[in-house]
C-alpha cells in the first residue's frame, strides 16, 4: 500500500529526511557510517562520564554523613568515592579519570571550603598518578587491591602535603605513620568494594 497524502500512512518529517539520505546515498557512504559511530561513542562516552562523576558525588556525601573514624588524626575516610574514579581509570580512560577528579574536587570546595577543596584536588591528583603509574610499570601483574592501596597512600601523602604548607607552624610528622596506615586499610575496603560494583559499572556500558 503506497502513502497518500493525510492518509494513515501519510508521510512525516522524519520519512521524507530518511527518504533524502537514501536516495543521496549518505547511508551507503561508509564515512558518514563511521562519523555516526563515533559521534554515537563520543555521546555514551560522555554520559558514561557524567553518571559515573554523579556516583561519586553520592558516594561522597553518604560518606560524610558517617560518624568520623575513631583515629588520633582529624578528618581520615575510607575515600569511597574514589571508588568512581578508580573504575574510570581502569575502564574509560585516564583523561576521564582526572575529569573526574577534578570535577569532584570542585565540588568539595563548593560545599565544604577552599581548604577541603586544595586536599582534594591534591590527594586525588597524587592518587591518580601513582596508580597510573603502578599499572604502566607492573601492567597485568599489579591487582586491583594492589593498585588501589598504593593509590589510598598517595591520596593521604598528597593531603599531608598539602596540610603541611597550608599550616606551616604545626608539626604533622607524627600524623603520617597513622595516614599511611590508614591509607593501606581504606585501600583494600575500595578494592573490595570495587569488585562488587564493577558488574553494576559494565552494564551502564551497555
Amino acid at each position: 500500500m503506497s502513502k497518500a497524502n493525510g492518509g494513515p500512512l501519510a508521510w512525516n518529517g522524519s520519512d521524507r529526511v530518511l527518504a533524502e539520505k537514501k536516495s543521496n546515498g549518505i547511508f551507503n557512504d561508509p564515512a558518514s557510517v563511521d562519523g555516526a559511530r563515533n559521534e554515537s561513542r563520543r555521546t555514551r562516552k560522555l554520559v558514561l562520564s557524567g553518571m559515573i562523576f554523579a556516583l561519586a558525588l553520592v558516594l561522597s556525601i553518604v560518606e560524610n554523613a558517617f560518624p568520623p573514624l575513631p583515629l588520633p588524626v582529624p578528618g581520615v575516610k575510607f575515600g569511597l568515592s574514589n571508588i568512581a574514579v578508580m573504575y574510570a581509570l581502569f575502564f574509560l580512560s585516564r583523561g576521564q579519570a582526572y575529569s573526574i577528579a577534578v570535577l569532584k574536587s570542585l565540588f568539595v570546595f563548593m560545599t565544604r571550603g577552599l581548604i577541603a577543596g586544595i586536599l582534594s584536588l591534591s590527594g586525588g591528583i597524587l592518587s591518580l598518578t601513582v596508580m597510573l603509574l603502578v599499572m604502566v610499570l607492573f601492567r597485568d601483574k599489579a591487582s586491583y587491591t594492589a593498585i588501589s592501596i598504593s593509590g589510598a597512600i598517595a591520596h593521604n601523602t598528597g593531603q599531608f602535603i598539602a596540610v603541611s604548607f597550608i599550616y606551616t607552624g604545626m608539626y604533622l610528622w607524627a600524623y603520617l605513620p597513622v595516614l599511611l596506615v590508614s591509607g593501606v586499610i581504606a585501600g583494600i575496603v575500595t578494592a573490595v568494594l570495587l569488585r562488587f560494583i564493577i558488574p553494576a559499572f559494565e552494564r551502564l556500558r551497555l
